[in-house]
């Protein structure tokens, strides 16, 4: 398939890993684009927000128009006048690099394709992919078309500072992405296809929904040890930050307010201190069922972070004294 070689001029990167800066809280929310991309940022930083995400175009369409370059001028000038960094795009749900259904996977490929393209554009740090579904064929093959179709899409893409991220899923049917050996899998694969930098976005009623039992003290240490064997910690870039109106294990992927659903507060708090993601930016793409949720879970999250904070410094103390 030609595709036309994008060229973008490397940019200052406003966001530095956690190695590369002082340990703050990256606390961010999923923002609407509906009126412009500037106006993204602008609701981000009103509702306290440091870090964010988008969607670069309707998440329910194929055909999709280049940002405007003026606009993309203005959130630039925004993110740069309230330091909102890393800059995460969400691409469109349609997209399923792992069919085999001829149609949907043209169309995927095209529609990944102007993804790059708009994120490289926009500017963002992060795109972040489903893995998709591997329906009439096995799993193995599944991963091995969505390597092929990530490579097909970037072909002759060129863009410093421009991550992929997969994220992981719940696993219901035949979905790719549920275990860290499968996600770990389509980077090893990708990584011979593509020259796209790869890593990844871990979503927390997703992890909990596929049986990660985040919830609970032992639960997280185990998960976390896991995701260092068999991912590496610095490979996950995100947290897509929502409770579970599933249970353990439920296959079920609910999005819930923090503190409302399966993982609660006291989940939150620990996964917030916990001492090898503290530092990693926390995403919320939590419902607005009534006016004022998002703000509310933005709040809550900092308060659990904030009280994170408080809980580490009392054990230091009590650590002294004795």
């Amino acid at each position: 398939m030609p595709r036309t070689r994008l060229t973008v001029a490397p940019r200052e990167d406003t966001y530095r890993s956690p190695a590369r800066r002082e340990a703050t809280a990256r606390i961010g929310i999923h923002t609407s684009r509906s009126k412009s991309l500037e106006d993204s940022a602008e609701i981000a930083h009103g509702l306290g927000a440091n870090t964010f995400q988008i969607f670069s175009a309707s998440p329910r369409m194929w055909r999709a128009s280049a940002p405007d370059p003026a606009d993309v001028k203005k959130l630039r000038a925004a993110r740069e006048k309230y330091s909102l960094a890393p800059l995460a795009i969400h691409v469109n749900y349609l997209i399923n690099l792992a069919t085999l259904d001829p149609v949907i996977r043209e169309k995927s490929i095209v529609a990944f394709r102007g993804e790059l393209d708009r994120a490289a554009a926009i500017g963002a740090e992060y795109l972040v992919l489903h893995p998709g579904n591997y329906k009439d064929q096995s799993l193995e093959q599944g991963i091995g078309a969505l390597a092929q179709g990530l490579g097909q899409a970037a072909h002759e893409f060129r863009a410093p500072g421009l991550t992929v991220l997969i994220e992981n899923t719940v696993g219901c049917g035949t979905q790719i992405g549920s275990r860290f050996e499968e996600l770990q899998s389509i980077r090893d694969l990708a990584e011979s296809e593509t020259d796209l930098p790869i890593a990844f976005c871990l979503d927390t009623c997703h992890l909990y929904a596929a049986g990660f039992d985040i919830a609970s003290a032992d639960g997280l240490n185990a998960t976390v040890s896991s995701i260092e064997e068999i991912l590496g910690l610095d490979s996950v870039r995100i947290i897509h930050t929502n409770d579970s109106k599933g249970g353990l294990g439920s296959r079920l992927d609910r999005h819930a307010n923090i503190g409302e659903g399966d993982i609660g507060e006291a989940g939150f708090r620990r996964i917030l201190g916990h001492a090898a993601l503290r530092e990693k930016p926390f995403i919320l793409e939590t419902p607005v069922d009534e006016e004022g949720d998002d703000r509310r879970n933005m709040d809550k999250l900092k308060r659990l972070w904030a009280a994170r904070g408080r809980t580490t410094q009392a054990k230091r103390t009590a650590a002294a004294v004795e």
